[in-house]
């Protein structure tokens, strides 16, 4: 078919055959077996000119659809192969989309436009659940429970801060040790399931010889800063958390507190797709990225309460 379309757009057998480079008896023989396999004469010759017939002009317009369709289905499978498109089910903490998520993903989105991409943010509990049931591809968590045949790569690991209403009286100062918040009511997360964030904090306080007070609980970070705002307790975050832009709540380095969190990729062990392959070469970029910056510290100069 490729050969009859040379022949039929150049008119001309030699020409046809330097282009596709072949010898022009070979040329010949092939054209030959193409009208005695359809039963038609597409092409009409003599020893001055080449003209293609009625029929031939049919099926030379059927060609090029179908020559093109057959390209785009090697495109399209190349791109599969190389994790370029296909789907992805994505799973992600709320304290992702600070930071991470958002680079990443326009990172991916470059990379492998033609990926059909899903986003469910979901409790890190419902990652590793939706991960060993085959409902996301690739989870974005922190403080896993370990589970049998899923994998873990760290991306990120922040420092931890408390988030504390703008006028609160510990506000004036940039760094807070963890003792500081002895007193204070926390707003926090359901216990369960675990490992959960608030069984991590209560952790982080024993250590500093108290347990919490907590006065209210939710789901959500955003739901918790709002809390926060309104005076009804603090609450500790990664640093990312951070990046929020909001005038009535203001986050400090928490010292003293040697713990820092990960965020972390966690995926089948088993899962050789090439789109997961491909979104975790990205995820590998942005780590060795990040790893350039240098962390800022807090100078022994500053005040802490």
């Amino acid at each position: 078919m490729r050969y009859f379309v040379a022949v039929a757009e150049d008119l001309h057998y030699g020409h046809a055959a330097q282009r596709l480079r072949i010898a022009q008896p070979a040329l010949s023989r092939q054209i030959q077996a193409l009208e005695k396999e359809l039963l038609v004469q597409l092409l009409f010759r003599n020893r001055r000119r080449v003209q293609i017939t009625p029929a031939g002009q049919v099926f030379l317009d059927r060609a090029r659809l179908i020559l093109a369709r057959v390209e785009d289905a090697l495109l399209a499978a190349q791109r599969a192969h190389g994790g370029e498109s296909g789907s992805l089910n994505l799973g992600f903490v709320g304290s992702a989309t600070y930071d991470v998520l958002p680079s990443v993903l326009r990172a991916f989105r470059q990379a492998a436009p033609d990926v059909n991409l899903t986003l469910s943010e979901m409790t890190a509990h419902a990652q590793l659940e939706g991960l060993v049931e085959k409902r996301i591809d690739i989870g974005l968590l922190r403080l896993p429970a370990k589970t049998e045949g899923i994998a873990f790569r760290r991306i990120s690991r922040e420092p931890l801060y408390v988030a504390l209403p703008g006028s609160h009286r510990l506000a004036r100062f940039p760094a807070l040790r963890l003792s500081a918040l002895k007193e204070e009511p926390f707003v926090l997360y359901p216990d369960h399931p675990r490992p959960s964030w608030t069984e991590f904090v209560i952790g982080l306080c024993q250590q500093a010889d108290f347990r919490p007070i907590i006065v209210q609980r939710t789901v959500e970070i955003q739901t918790t800063l709002s809390l926060v705002a309104a005076g009804i307790g603090v609450t500790i975050v990664p640093k990312c958390v951070g990046n929020i832009q909001r005038k009535d709540v203001v986050f400090r380095r928490l010292t003293g507190v040697r713990t820092r969190t990960d965020l972390l990729a966690a995926y089948r062990d088993d899962d050789t797709s090439p789109v997961v392959q491909t979104f975790l070469k990205v995820l590998s970029r942005r780590v060795q990225g990040a790893r350039t910056g240098l962390p800022k510290r807090f100078t022994a100069g500053e005040d802490i309460a």
